[in-house]
């Protein structure tokens, strides 16, 4: 039975980042994606237009009617939009017992339209971290949470380890908003830190590369890899979704999540 990953987050119209992206990696990498999702966003390549969030009644009904029926392995949490929807899900995670949870803390999009209202970080600092059996933001976001200023390696670490010190498990906390020809990623947890290094790519086309890794990771951790495998995995993804992308739209593309799946032959 593949690993079953029940992706929390918001739908991306343009399908580059958000459930879209998510679905697709889980699949790319041989797991079964459920979804409960937080909000429809009209979304493309230049930006988002609108955002129309969900009930959070009923997102916890998504989430529950999953649970019940076909299992979890692991959840990924993306976009929450409000504190409504933050405590609605976190209601759910604490009924799940020995279910690993990776929280991207989506708060802006590419283009820089915002994802949570800012009433939320509060809620999100203090229900959802607590949970975490990896968080991943960028540096933005680690900034947002933590009132750390974060422009080098040294004030990543003590970013993450602040992070830690509020209740997540582990930190994968993403250098690519940082200069350099290489990106150096961070994994922090209670027992050290580790580079995690790969290439720059030079291109606009790297829209919903955070969804991608955060759902790589929970697919990694679902299908019971060890963490820091399932992070390597999700880095080594995501590069290659980067490379291969197919430059689509006028703006910030999609990456190219299925360089794993080769195409469907009818004949064999």
């Amino acid at each position: 039975m593949p690993a079953r990953i029940l992706i929390v987050a918001g739908s991306d119209s343009g399908g580059g980042a958000g459930i879209q992206a998510d679905i697709k990696t889980v699949t790319a990498l041989g797991g079964y994606a459920a979804t409960a999702i937080t909000a429809l966003t009209a979304q493309d390549t230049r930006g988002v237009h609108g955002v129309v969030p969900v009930d959070p009644a009923f997102v916890r009904q998504q989430m529950r009617v999953v649970i019940d029926d076909i299992g979890v392995d692991c959840v990924k949490t993306g976009m929450l939009h409000d504190a409504a929807t933050i405590e609605a899900v976190a209601g759910v995670l604490e009924d799940l017992d020995g279910v690993p949870a990776v929280v991207d803390p989506v708060m802006v999009a590419k283009g820089g339209a915002p994802l949570l209202e800012a009433d939320a970080i509060g809620a999100l600092r203090s229900r959802l971290l607590p949970m975490a059996g990896v968080l991943t933001p960028n540096t933005p976001e680690a900034e947002a949470l933590t009132g750390i200023g974060i422009a080098d390696r040294a004030s990543m670490e003590r970013a993450g380890a602040r992070l830690i010190d509020m209740g997540c498990e582990a930190v994968y906390l993403k250098g690519g908003h940082l200069p350099g020809t290489r990106i150096e990623d961070l994994l922090i947890a209670e027992t050290g830190v580790e580079t995690l290094t790969a290439e720059r790519v030079e291109t606009v086309h790297t829209h919903g590369t955070g969804c991608t890794l955060a759902s790589a990771i929970a697919t990694g951790l679902g299908q019971g890899l060890p963490l820091r495998s399932a992070c390597v995995r999700a880095q080594a993804f995501v590069q290659a979704a980067i490379a291969n992308a197919p430059g689509i739209g006028s703006g910030h593309g999609p990456t190219w999540h299925g360089h794993t799946v080769a195409p469907f032959d009818p004949s064999s």
